[in-house]
């Protein structure tokens, strides 16, 4: 671990702290959802991860493990449930009603299996 150094302003000595790429890389819907509930309900461990300098890598570790699922369920959902392209073909508001409507159950799971566990 580095140093830390410090800047003097008046009587004051304030850290040089940059952030690292990866707490410049913006967090997306699942990341942010992920941030606000341990915000509001999980403060202990906000806390924590916030001072070990492990939040950021935990909130994009989420977003990233959400997004994969999501894939592999939106994958999965409409061959399970017979959603088919021959579907698509021949009655598009149809399917695009099922395919909204199982994207809503990926993200229920999403939400209770990642975001507000």
């Amino acid at each position: 671990m580095s140093e830390l150094m410090y800047k003097r302003s008046g009587d004051y000595l304030f850290p040089e702290m940059e952030l690292t790429k990866e707490e410049q890389r913006p967090l997306g819907k699942y990341g942010l959802m992920r941030l606000r509930y341990l915000e509001n309900e999980r403060p202990g461990l906000y806390t924590r991860l916030l001072f070990s300098g492990k939040l950021m890598e935990h909130l994009q570790e989420i977003e990233q493990t959400a997004q994969n699922r999501l894939e592999r369920l939106m994958i999965l959902l409409p061959k399970q449930k017979g959603v088919t392209e021959e579907l698509k073909a021949t009655n598009q508001m149809a399917w695009v009603a099922q395919m909204n409507s199982l994207k809503h159950q990926a993200e229920e799971l999403i939400l209770s299996e990642l975001i507000y566990s």
